[in-house]
């Protein structure tokens, strides 16, 4: 698989990463078996993936548990992606960013996930009660260490902070100009996607002006991208697509057009959609890498296999005037 470089430490990756959370967290679990995962995990790395993206509070704890344990032997074919910073409990989620937290955190994550060393820590959310610098230095403090190879952001969510005229990433770009005086950002995690492309007016450029990578997640529109999905199917109660309004029946129907016109293009290449929408991710620039969820190998590989797909500037224009994906999170 074609290796990328991101960040200003020079972080070669695999083109196409993988998102563990479904794994363990989030999206059905009576479909989620820890061997089947292992497995999946040992596919994925036969197939060139290196970049597994994990957290802590994917279960919570559990994801990090079964990263370890398919890893086992195997450490040094991964790049071993992991986050701190929030604390679920009941029906909520908290942030903490308190240095003394991060350095505990971060001791925990190393063992369960049996390793020595963190290839890329990230901050999932910054603690509104503590200044995003203070939690930012005690993460460089643990690259110091020998703990962290590099450090990452996630991005805020939509809605947080914006005011009237605001662009979505408005307030990551804002927390990325403070923690990088601290401390070199290497990689930012935000949705991106060919119905979620928003991080391109804004954060995209400003990584790319200086050096910094992308993970794209969601890159498959949380499984919709894939054509595999149909209108009214329904989830279980727990898969966080459940209460998402572009999940409601009335919108999976009506961004339909969408994922047709992704087959449209599949059809020329002898490809499936979720590849051209892996592929059109992959378009926005050597330093993004998109970090697709899979629970099962065949979905490993199939995604593994759209490093290899080059869309046309034909197809690139086709995307383009698809419909504007409907319903959001704003």
């Amino acid at each position: 698989m074609e290796r990328r470089t991101i960040g200003a430490t020079a972080l070669a990756v695999g083109a196409v990463g993988l998102g563990c959370m479904p794994m363990s967290w989030a999206y059905s679990t009576s479909q989620q078996r820890g061997d089947r995962s292992v497995r999946t995990v040992h596919a994925a790395l036969d197939a060139g993936v290196q970049l597994l993206d994990t957290a802590d509070m994917y279960g919570p704890f559990t994801n990090e548990l079964l990263i370890g344990r398919a890893l086992r032997g195997r450490r040094s074919e991964a790049f071993l992606a992991t986050k701190c910073g929030l604390l679920v409990g009941d029906q909520h989620v908290v942030a903490n960013g308190r240095p003394g937290y991060v350095r505990r955190a971060c001791d925990a994550s190393l063992r369960r996930l049996q390793t020595d060393v963190i290839d890329l820590y990230q901050l999932h959310r910054a603690d509104p009660e503590v200044p995003v610098e203070e939690t930012w230095g005690a993460m460089a403090d643990l690259v110091t260490a020998g703990k962290v190879r590099a450090l990452g952001l996630s991005a805020v969510g939509a809605r947080a902070g914006r005011g009237p005229g605001a662009r979505m990433h408005d307030g990551t770009i804002r927390q990325l100009e403070r923690v990088q005086q601290v401390f070199p950002v290497s990689a930012v995690q935000a949705e991106l996607s060919v119905w979620s492309p928003q991080a391109l007016e804004d954060l995209l450029p400003w990584c790319s002006a200086r050096g910094v990578g992308v993970l794209a997640a969601m890159p498959l529109g949380s499984g919709y991208l894939t054509g595999t999905l149909t209108p009214g199917q329904g989830f279980e109660p727990d898969d966080a697509r459940a209460r998402h309004p572009r999940f409601t029946a009335e919108m999976m129907a009506a961004n339909q057009p969408v994922v047709a016109g992704l087959r449209r293009i599949a059809e020329r290449h002898g490809a499936t959609p979720a590849q051209v929408a892996l592929a059109w991710v992959l378009g926005q620039g050597p330093y993004v890498v998109p970090v697709p969820g899979a629970k099962q190998e065949r979905w490993v590989v199939e995604n593994a296999g759209a490093a290899g797909l080059v869309l046309t500037e034909g197809d690139l224009d086709e995307i383009a005037g698809l419909p504007r994906a409907r319903g959001s999170w704003d």
